[in-house]
């Protein structure tokens, strides 16, 4: 059952995207060559900390750690360890959350680091993201769940594919086993939400003011397809082509889509498509 929040709700999952936002900008900060991904972790503890606020990903389903770090062809999950020490050419994707007086936010980025990386590493990343991005904003009141699946994989399956290198098969994969989600009271609840139109799920519920959703799109440069490691958490990719991972937590409002995860809301990237975002409740 999909769990419709009230305005005064949103306001709070607001607060809690807003912390979410910070670990990014801390920790892309410290994603530089040398680091380990537990440095990065030990950097997101101290941000919770300093908002008062609640890790959700520590302890969830035995998760060890306050962020996943999921580096070069891990797609998501990774565990930060004192092992995985990033180098120049790395791609690191940072998946995060925060709860505040109960609510959750919930979002992911892909970095580069150091410099140097090839061009289809950074077309990956980018068509990703763009990806994403054409999710929101098919969030609309009256649209189906299924549309936000759709404009994320038309997005993906009109790119170019890119050129084949070092890491890639020459065509974008979208990962099948991993999607979406609802979020609110808790941080994966229903709806889930694919990156891929399915017909055997329909067109899933009608998108209505209250509605919130992590929108977050997977591809690799080769194979949709994933294997778990041993240690039941790091997810890869069965070829070992690199991957990207973007995600962001999304209201929908009587006035439109409201990025909670954005520092701006995301009024400026919606406005680019040509969608009116929501006004920010804690502005």
């Amino acid at each position: 059952m999909v769990q419709i929040k009230t305005p005064e709700q949103i306001a709070k999952m607001r607060e809690a995207g807003l912390v979410v936002a910070a670990i990014h900008a801390a920790t892309r900060e410290a994603a530089v060559p040398g680091a380990t991904t537990k440095d990065l972790d030990e950097v997101a503890r101290k941000v919770i900390a300093d908002h008062g606020a609640k890790s959700n990903f520590l302890g969830y389903g035995g998760f060890p750690a306050t962020i996943c770090t999921s580096v070069n062809e891990v797609v998501v999950h990774g565990i930060p360890s004192d092992d995985v020490v990033l180098k120049d050419g790395d791609v690191i994707s940072v998946d995060c959350g925060a709860i505040v007086d109960g609510w959750h936010g919930d979002a992911a980025y892909t970095a580069f680091v150091g410099s140097g990386h090839a061009p289809e590493l950074i077309e990956l990343s980018r068509v990703t993201e763009e990806s994403m991005w054409a999710g929101i904003a098919a969030m609309r009141n009256g649209n189906r769940l299924m549309d936000i699946s759709k404009a994320i994989e038309s997005y993906i399956r009109r790119q170019p594919r890119p050129a084949t290198g070092e890491h890639s098969l020459g065509k974008f994969g979208i990962i099948e086993d991993y999607g979406g989600h609802g979020i609110g009271t808790e941080m994966h609840m229903d709806p889930h939400l694919l990156n891929y139109v399915s017909r055997k799920r329909g067109k899933g519920p009608k998108l209505v003011p209250g509605f919130c959703l992590a929108i977050e799109p997977m591809v690799s440069l080769g194979t949709p397809r994933t294997e778990v490691l041993e240690d039941d958490w790091t997810v890869i990719t069965t070829d070992g082509t690199w991957s990207s991972h973007w995600e962001h937590s999304v209201a929908l409002t009587e006035e439109g889509p409201l990025v909670l995860t954005a520092p701006d809301g995301g009024r400026a990237k919606l406005a680019e498509l040509g969608v009116t975002a929501a006004p920010d409740p804690l502005a």
